[in-house]
């Protein structure tokens, strides 16, 4: 709360390169999965048998968390270079769905309900 954003302060990963999914702990953001839990503590909300959505795959620190947490499905729209999220989302029988992104523009010919 209250601190800079490394999209204001500038990318301490994208300064050293660091590959996609790698040194989490450099980043100063949190990733929405783990904000949606600390979302859901603060407001009492119970996490366990829930199904995420999410325009991302989980990383290995977030697919912990979902995990410990009780989440039992993941749908996103992408993929991730993260190998071991994805072993442990399945030796912990967690399906993870992914689905075509949704299309930003409708598609020829139809037109979007207001």
């Amino acid at each position: 709360r209250g601190l800079a954003h490394c999209a204001e302060r500038g990318c301490l990963r994208a300064k050293h390169n660091v590959p996609s999914g790698e040194r989490h702990e450099l980043c100063r953001g949190l990733h929405a999965e783990m904000n949606a839990f600390l979302q859901a503590a603060t407001h009492g909300i119970k996490l366990a048998n829930a199904t995420l959505y999410s325009t991302t795959y989980p990383c290995v620190l977030c697919a912990k968390m979902l995990i410990n947490g009780g989440v039992v499905r993941v749908v996103t729209t992408s993929d991730y270079p993260d190998k071991l999220a994805k072993e442990m989302l399945a030796e912990a029988e967690i399906p993870v769905d992914v689905l075509p992104p949704p299309a930003t523009k409708p598609p020829k010919g139809k037109r979007r309900q207001p």
